[in-house]
């Protein structure tokens, strides 16, 4: 998963989107002007791509909405504590404008439970507590699959615990696994229930447990997530260029380190060097299995969405307004 530069595609971005080992674009807010600009810009990646390819964003609302200016001001996810209803209305709207302009899916919904020590997660999370952060990211998650759109849940398995930032250092949770999986497995344990798509796993080291970041570490995504959650959708590596992936290497290194441990799709992104290197180091590869999972992360936009009341869409981006105002 590359990404790209500005509002509009260059020749070389054209090139390195057909790349043979190019599975999809993240789109970041430099990327957004409005609606329409965005649509434009989405419509040329697949043209450039000449097959299927995914167009991803952050969009969990909060401190984490790329496209902001014609798009619903989403609340940070422990607002929906106080009116746990809208969580799952919230869900559909967030997927539904997104699925508009053409985008496949957010990286939503964040699934850490937040231990009162994580800034960097803080009020992403929908709770400090384990069962209301599991209700809500349920809600959240089936209003997305409602709109025709499939979730990634993170940072697999739990990033509020640790006070380091994973962009800038690689923090590392000294808890037992039954700690964790008493507490920080329990939405990811009933959303896998429910069928969720995609899991991105954390940049964070569990010392106790294994030696290696969940995103690098075989017994995290497939001894745990694969054997005893029974999960089947797409492991997505969180950022390789994070400073929290830095210990396993260079670029080249950090993604065969990724893939060998089970991640599905690898992303580099704010490096466009670093995402060419990947693309050229790692070997082409036929993986029915994977291609099956990375499909199942295409939108598909409910039909009934266009003959839905604009006045309906209206209501609900009232009372999602209203909550974000108070959580300004």
């Amino acid at each position: 998963m590359l990404d790209v530069e500005g509002l509009t595609l260059t020749q070389h971005e054209y090139e390195k989107i057909n790349h043979p080992n190019s599975g999809a674009v993240i789109l970041f807010s430099r990327n957004y002007h409005d609606p329409e600009q965005v649509t434009e810009l989405i419509n040329s990646i697949r043209a450039a791509r000449k097959g299927d390819i995914l167009i991803a964003v952050d969009q969990e609302g909060g401190r984490v909405q790329r496209f902001q200016s014609g798009f619903t001001r989403l609340p940070p996810a422990a607002s929906y504590a106080q009116v746990p209803e809208l969580a799952e209305s919230a869900g559909w709207l967030m997927a539904a404008e997104l699925l508009a302009v053409g985008v496949d899916f957010s990286f939503a919904p964040v699934l850490d439970i937040d231990c009162g020590v994580s800034e960097i997660i803080g009020n992403r999370s929908f709770s400090t507590d384990p069962e209301l952060a599991t209700r809500l990211a349920s809600l959240f998650r089936k209003g997305m699959k409602s709109a025709g759109m499939a979730a990634t849940g993170k940072h697999f398995p739990g990033h509020g615990a640790v006070a380091l930032d994973s962009h800038l250092a690689l923090p590392e949770d000294e808890r037992d696994l039954d700690s964790i999986w008493e507490k920080d497995l329990l939405p990811f344990k009933q959303l896998i229930n429910e069928g969720l798509e995609g899991i991105m796993p954390a940049h964070v080291v569990y010392p106790n447990i294994d030696p290696n970041p969940a995103g690098f570490s075989s017994f995290w995504i497939q001894h745990i997530l694969r054997r005893k959650l029974n999960f089947n959708g797409t492991v997505f590596s969180d950022d390789l260029s994070m400073a929290g992936a830095a210990t396993a290497g260079d670029f080249p290194a950090r993604a065969r380190l990724a893939q060998q441990a089970g991640c599905d799709m690898l992303l580099v992104c704010n490096n466009p060097v670093a995402a060419e290197q990947v693309l050229d180091a790692l070997p082409i590869t036929q993986n029915p299995a994977r291609e099956q999972r990375l499909k199942n992360m295409q939108g598909r936009p409910d039909k009934s969405l266009s003959s839905m009341s604009s006045e309906k869409r209206h209501q609900i981006s009232s009372l999602i307004n209203s909550l974000t105002q108070n959580h300004a």
